[in-house]
């Protein structure tokens, strides 16, 4: 459950970092489950200041003097919010749990506050898509996004799967052909004990060799004349069918 939680946080916080969004000032989490704590911790981590927002006062109570500040708060309320001044801040994360009604009904307070930066975690397709509606800028999937990832590890076959998301549209169904994913896997054994160029994995699978771990050391660039050990990972680049079909190769 704990490294399920850190990946979607470290997704989260991706997506934050590589947005085209400047980000400075306080960071407001609203929701202190499990997600958003780990959220607000790892942002913690990462030199931000932030407010952690949660309406049950045990939360809270958990969290003071492990962020920058805390309040127990009912968050569907407008008053509530700019008494926290959180109508001054730049960058929201919507990270409410369970309650569907109170996570649309704070995005769309924060869309009328004219928040610049509104992340929102979604629990099912048609939330998100309300979510998306009402103004969110960024909707994440936490549970569907672990679970097509698991769906690609369970074969023992690779080792880890991301998804680069082509779209922000929650209502687009995207080609296969059009997504991109990176993995991480050990080399097959068809490519063992040949060079990069010899193995000619990019003509032959279409996908990309980014870089190799060898066995005992640390990733580093892969070049046409590295070898690859049987027991060397490396991290490939591709369409999701493509890795598939190599990381089977054998």
């Amino acid at each position: 459950m704990a490294e399920r939680i850190i990946h979607n946080v470290q997704n989260m916080l991706e997506g934050i970092r590589s947005s085209r969004f400047e980000h400075t000032g306080e960071i407001v989490v609203i929701g202190l489950g499990r997600f958003g704590s780990a959220l607000a911790h790892e942002l913690m981590r990462l030199g931000h200041p932030v407010l952690g927002i949660d309406r049950n006062p045990t939360r809270v109570d958990e969290m003071k003097g492990e962020l920058t500040h805390v309040a127990q708060a009912d968050t569907t309320s407008e008053r509530a919010l700019r008494s926290l001044g959180v109508h001054e801040a730049l960058t929201v994360a919507v990270c409410i749990g369970s309650g569907i009604e109170a996570s649309v009904l704070t995005t769309a307070l924060l869309v009328e506050l004219e928040i610049q930066n509104i992340w929102a975690k979604a629990i099912t397709a048609d939330h998100g898509r309300i979510l998306s509606k009402v103004g969110a800028h960024h909707v994440v999937f936490p549970e569907a996004e672990m679970g097509e990832r698991v769906a690609h590890l369970v074969t023992g076959r690779l080792e880890e799967f991301v998804r680069l998301n082509a779209s922000d549209e929650v209502d687009e169904v995207l080609d296969p052909n059009d997504e991109f994913v990176i993995s991480q896997m050990i080399v097959p054994s068809r490519c063992a004990g040949k060079t990069l160029g010899e193995a000619r994995i990019r003509a032959e699978f279409k996908v990309t060799v980014v870089c190799i771990k060898p066995e005992g050391g640390k990733f580093t660039y892969a070049e046409s004349d590295t070898v690859l050990g049987e027991n060397d990972h490396i991290v490939v680049a591709g369409h999701p069918d493509d890795v598939e079909q190599f990381a089977n190769s054998d």
